[in-house]
């Protein structure tokens, strides 16, 4: 594996790289890696999301709030917009989980003999 590059990707380069990656198939090897190891990613995202305060006392107010709107369709729109932003926040926070996984396990000397700088 690769290390994932920090600064040398053009935002085309970038682009083409999600298009590539949205062919049919071609992420049946990352999500049967992700299957394999889904509970250690779900616990490290649940720690990534609590350091950063996403658990704490002003979330759980925001939850209060919305579930106690009177109006039935006020309180739908406000839930789905919590669900909506809880799972972009969870979607950001995996991305750089992953992303620093992938940069960890191409810098491994012993996954990646050509990296070790003792050679």
């Amino acid at each position: 594996m690769a290390a994932a590059p920090t600064n040398r990707i053009s935002d085309a380069e970038l682009e083409a790289a999600i298009a590539a990656l949205s062919e049919p198939g071609r992420l049946a090897d990352a999500e049967a890696l992700v299957a394999r190891t889904a509970p250690s990613l779900q616990r490290l995202l649940g720690e990534s999301l609590a350091a950063a305060g996403w658990f704490d006392a002003a979330q759980r107010g925001e939850v209060e709030k919305a579930v106690a709107e009177p109006d039935p369709e006020e309180r739908l729109r406000a839930v789905l917009t919590l669900l909506a932003e809880e799972t972009r926040i969870g979607m950001l926070v995996g991305v750089s989980v992953g992303w620093a996984l992938a940069e960890r396990l191409a810098s491994d000397p012993v996954l990646n003999p050509e990296n070790d700088p003792e050679e």
